[in-house]
């Protein structure tokens, strides 16, 4: 006891010291973190102050707050001693060692880039992209967020996005709806014309411009399919889907026009015994 009590009497300035730096590090790291935080929240309000685009702001932040971290954590190690110069070299190496095993991460970052580069879809777009439709919600360094229709949040790697067809419904101002009404065969053909020219005109969701187009597809096995494709802004698009579809059962039921289902008929023959 009486050894432990001189040798602490002979170093004490020496683990004072230790224990200092210790400390040091340790408000370097939680101030850093700190700093970190605010430049990203800062830099994020500042990029949408000027109408930046939401995905993107989020991008930037999350790279800006992952560099000034790591610089904070090189300043801590420093602090107590450890060689950053070395410490970098190792950290170099270690890096290429887990990039190798961590491959799908760093195509997840690359693809990332790319997004923000080339801006296939914002924040904001209705898209289908990677087996998921939804809006894009933000897009970050690994992943994009997405909101589905029925308010579900998914997370989608971004090398699953770029890897695939990516459909933006909400690029383009206007869209047109395709719609296939079938009627039989008994059914008078002009007329359901006319009753879906009178339904489409009626809509006033539906744009003068390009015109729509009423025609018939196809005599098929048990119907005459029409086409009907009206041009609606992209807003409008499943509203005015799903309302001439109701509009459409219920006005050739008021006016006689019958819409077929697939039906078998079987006729069963029996053998006649003398």
């Amino acid at each position: 006891m009486e050894q432990i009590k001189q040798l602490f009497e002979q170093n004490h300035e020496v683990l004072l010291s230790y224990v200092l730096q210790l400390v040091a590090a340790v408000v370097i790291f939680y101030i850093g973190r700190l700093v970190a935080k605010a430049v990203s929240r800062f830099l994020e309000k500042a990029l949408l102050g000027r109408s930046v685009d939401k995905a993107v702001v989020s991008f930037i932040a999350s790279i800006v707050y992952a560099m000034i971290l790591i610089a904070t954590v090189l300043m801590a190690l420093s602090q107590v001693g450890v060689q950053t110069t070395s410490f970098i070299a190792i950290l170099g190496a270690a890096g290429l060692a887990v990039g190798l095993a961590l491959q799908g991460s760093l195509a997840n970052f690359a693809s990332g880039i790319l997004i923000i580069l080339f801006r296939p879809f914002k924040s904001g777009d209705f898209i289908e992209a990677g087996g998921v439709t939804g809006t894009v919600d933000k897009i970050e360094i690994f992943q994009t967020i997405m909101k589905t229709p029925d308010n579900k949040l998914v997370i989608v790697p971004n090398a699953q996005i770029t890897g695939g067809a990516i459909t933006n419904y909400s690029a383009e101002p206007i869209r047109r709806v395709d719609l296939v009404i079938g009627i039989s065969y008994d059914s008078d053909l002009r007329k359901a014309k006319q009753i879906l020219q009178q339904i489409i005109s009626e809509d006033a969701r539906v744009l003068p411009e390009p015109a729509s187009v009423i025609s018939v597809a196809a005599l098929a096995d048990s119907a005459v399919n029409i086409n009907v494709r009206p041009w609606v802004n992209s807003a409008d698009y499943w509203g005015v889907y799903w309302d001439t579809l109701e509009k459409v059962k219920l006005t050739f039921d008021e006016q006689g026009i019958s819409i077929p289902f697939p039906q078998m008929d079987v006729h069963i023959k029996k053998d006649k015994q003398e």
